[in-house]
This record gives C-alpha cells, sequence and structure tokens, in this order.
C-alpha cells in the first residue's frame, strides 16, 4: 500500500519544496541580496565619483573642492546608506502589520526604483546631489527588507526547517556582497564611464523580486493573526506545506492569536519595559552588538591595503578582494546546514572564539610590521650620515604581512560560520522583538 501511495505524494512533495524555495530566492533577491549587492558595489567607483565631486564643483564656482572637502561629500554618500537603513528599520515594523510581510517587500522596491533613476541620471544633471539622495533611498529600502524578509520566511517556513530557511539570509548577504565586488571590476562596470550605471543597477534585483514574489503566498501567520482570515491562511499553509494534516499548526497559530488579542505593538524601548520580555531583549540587544562590533567590517576596511603590502599588483587587488567575499558566501552556505545538526550556540561561539584569535594575531602582525619598518630606518640612519631619503622601506619581519593576509580570510571565515548567519527567531514573538534586532544593524555603519 505505502509502495502505491509514494508515487502520488513524490510529486507533490517536490511541489512544496519549490514553493518554498521561490519563497526564499524571492524575499531574499530584493532583500539581504539587495543590502549586500548596495553595501560592495560603492568601493569600486569611489575614485571616479570623488572626481565627479570635484568637477560638479569646480563647473558650478569656478574653484575646485579642497582635499578634505572632497573626502567629507565622500563619506557624506558612504555614511547616508546606513542613516537611510535606520529610517528603514523604524518603517518596517508598521509596514509589516500594515501592508502586510509580501506587500511591504514589493512596496519597498519603490525606494529602488526611485535611487535608481537618481543613479542612472546624476552624472546628466551634474548633481552629486543625487547620488546622496539615491544611497539614502537605497539605505531605507535595505533596512525596511532585513527587517521583513527574516519575519516573512520565518513565518512561512516549517518549524523543522526555520533554522536553515532564516539561515539563507545571510546566503543572500554574502551573494550580494560578492555580486557587488564581481560587476564593479573593471572588465565589467567599474570603468571610468560606466559608474552611473553600475550604481543603478540595483533596479535589477528589484525587478526580479516584483516579478517573482507575487508567485508565492502571504505570510499564513500574518493572515491569521493581523487579519483574522482563517480561510486565507488555510490556503497559504496548503500552498506551503501541501494538503498534509495542518490541523496542529492551524491549532498552534489560534492560541498565539488568543494570546495577542487586545495588544498592541510596542515600539522599541517600551520592551524594555515589559517584565516577560526583558531577558528575551537583553539577550538580543547583546548578540547584535556583539555582531557590530566584532571587526567583521575592519577585515574587509584593511584587506586592500594589505594585499598591496603583500605584493598583490595594484590591478590585481580587486580579484583578490573578491576572495574575501567569497569565503563569507561559502561559510554561510555551511552554517545554513550545520545550524540544525549543531545549534547557533555551538556556531556562535565557536564563530566568536575563532574571530578573536584571528583578530588578535592580525594585530601583533600588524604591530610587527609596523616595529620592522621603523627599525630599518634606525639601521638606515646609522649606516649613513645623512637623513634618509623619504622612500618606503622593507620591513625587518617580511612574513607578518602574508600572516596578515591569512588572518582576514580565516577571520572572514569564522564570521561566516557563525554570526554573520544569526537571525534570533525563537528568542522573541514576531514582529516586535525582531524589528528592534534589525535597529541595532544599522547604528555602526558597515
Amino acid at each position: 500500500m505505502e509502495d502505491e501511495l509514494e508515487p502520488s505524494l513524490r510529486p507533490r512533495t517536490q511541489i512544496q519544496g519549490r514553493i518554498l524555495l521561490l519563497t526564499i530566492c524571492a524575499a531574499g533577491i530584493g532583500g539581504t541580496f539587495q543590502f549586500g549587492y548596495n553595501l560592495s558595489i560603492i568601493n569600486a567607483p569611489t575614485s571616479h565619483i570623488q572626481e565627479f565631486t570635484n568637477e560638479t564643483w569646480q563647473a558650478r564656482t569656478g574653484e575646485p573642492l579642497p582635499d578634505h572637502l572632497i573626502l567629507l561629500m565622500w563619506s557624506l554618500i558612504v555614511s547616508l546608506y546606513p542613516l537611510g537603513g535606520l529610517f528603514g528599520a523604524l518603517l518596517a515594523g508598521p509596514l509589516a502589520i500594515t501592508l502586510g510581510r509580501k506587500k511591504s517587500l514589493l512596496v519597498n522596491n519603490i525606494f529602488v526604483v526611485l535611487a535608481a533613476i537618481l543613479f542612472g541620471f546624476s552624472r546628466k544633471a551634474g548633481s552629486f546631489e543625487m547620488i546622496m539622495l539615491g544611497r539614502l533611498l537605497v539605505g531605507v529600502s535595505a533596512g525596511v527588507s532585513m527587517n521583513i524578509q527574516p519575519m516573512y520566511l520565518g513565518e512561512s517556513a516549517p518549524k523543522e526547517l526555520r533554522g536553515a530557511v532564516a539561515m539563507s539570509s545571510a546566503i543572500f548577504t554574502a551573494l550580494g556582497i560578492v555580486m557587488g565586488q564581481v560587476v564593479g571590476l573593471r572588465e565589467l562596470l567599474g570603468d571610468p564611464q560606466a559608474w552611473p550605471l553600475l550604481l543603478a543597477s540595483c533596479l535589477v534585483p528589484g525587478v526580479l523580486q516584483l516579478a517573482s514574489l507575487p508567485l508565492v503566498p502571504e505570510s499564513p501567520r500574518y493572515l491569521l493573526i493581523d487579519c483574522g482570515d482563517t480561510e486565507a491562511c488555510l490556503a497559504a499553509l496548503r500552498r506551503l506545506r501541501g494538503s498534509g494534516d495542518l490541523a496542529r499548526e492551524l491549532e498552534e497559530l489560534e492560541e498565539e492569536r488568543a494570546a495577542c488579542q487586545g495588544c498592541r505593538a510596542r515600539r522599541p524601548w517600551e520592551l524594555f519595559q515589559h517584565r516577560a520580555l526583558r531577558r528575551q531583549v537583553t539577550s538580543l540587544v547583546v548578540l547584535g552588538s556583539a555582531m557590530e562590533l566584532c571587526g567583521n567590517d575592519l577585515m574587509y576596511a584593511y584587506a586592500s591595503s594589505v594585499f598591496q603590502k603583500a605584493g598583490v599588483p595594484e590591478a590585481k587587488v580587486q580579484y583578490a578582494t573578491i576572495g574575501t567575499g567569497s569565503c563569507e558566501l561559502l561559510m554561510a552556505i555551511v552554517s545554513c546546514v550545520a545550524v540544525e545538526r549543531m545549534g547557533r550556540r555551538v556556531l556562535l561561539i565557536g564563530g566568536y572564539s575563532l574571530m578573536a584569535c584571528w583578530g588578535s594575531i592580525f594585530t601583533v602582525a600588524l604591530c610587527l610590521q609596523v616595529a620592522g619598518v621603523d627599525e630599518g630606518w634606525r639601521v638606515q640612519a646609522r649606516l649613513t650620515s645623512t637623513s634618509p631619503l623619504p622612500c618606503p622601506w622593507q620591513s625587518s619581519f617580511p612574513w607578518t604581512l602574508y600572516l596578515a593576509v591569512a588572518c582576514i580570510f580565516a577571520s572572514i571565515l569564522s564570521f561566516g560560520i557563525g554570526p554573520g548567519g544569526l537571525v534570533p527567531l525563537s528568542l522573541c514573538p514576531f514582529p516586535w522583538c525582531l524589528c528592534l534586532w534589525g535597529h541595532l544593524h544599522w547604528p555602526v555603519p558597515s
């Protein structure tokens, strides 16, 4: 009897698996993928945008901008992205409750379309202010999607796959970083004349999400608890789970609905005043703060200069940088598989411990490198009667640079296996505390 039923059940199971996979991809391509993509594409056109800013200012006033003001303008362009992300994180909670998870992600692409238009026409318009406004808008979009995507996927996935599905957010972030690095190559859109197209290419993931997300169901939890529509909730569950026994899951949602009756959505600061949630919220703040302050962004920031000093030709540094993003992507995929077997706690403790180890060795290696250079200058000063020429001097410890390069890759690998994929779905109830988690990603600019 089981052999007769197996062929008929297998196609239906495959269909449900495809719908869940499509849900993950549709939410991720315009969600955390967009975040990682816009985070990395800004690195390639740095000098080109600075030149454009200076030329635009000179055309308006007849005088070039001083170097420190060019740096200030560039700092504003970069930092408006996390500022927009903070605004987007504040919008995510009300949007998720008012419009629903899926519709919020779709509406969120309005910010991406507007930003792409500003980026694409900024050069013709001779306006670096359009770049600033565009960066602010893509930041708002990233802030909204980084909150709503894990909420939507966590509510759509079956309980036994929830941890792995939540880790998919980290995979799409790492994939976005790598794709941004690849598209920013000089052979593609990293050319001095193509930087407006490079920045405007954020429109492509947005269009893909607009085309694919309407094909998948809304969050069953939102349909039942926020909308009170039992029939729509059951229909969404059937599309996501199949026609099996859904009574238990529906009963759990009904219990949660009864518990939420009369409760209003809490603001982030009100969560700290709720005794029942205080321990979970404290854990959330500690984990979020540790993730932002662990030093992974520091490794990305130092990578290019360390590669150059280690002997990598300047024209090839961009390819070595792609390797750093690929390491995080690889470990995000590994952690997605390992989280259900090993648990989040083991991956977190192991990841942070390894990062502390590699970070300490990285610091010692750079200190030895600087000490070696200083020693070289002193030796030259003793050997010559005149002052040494102001030219670079090889360190007495050249091997420390290779050690620093190895530590960069090792630290990024350690971040990807644990902290990079952390989305604390089980710590706090939706959507209040998950939005607080999203707020913690933006105070420290990436």
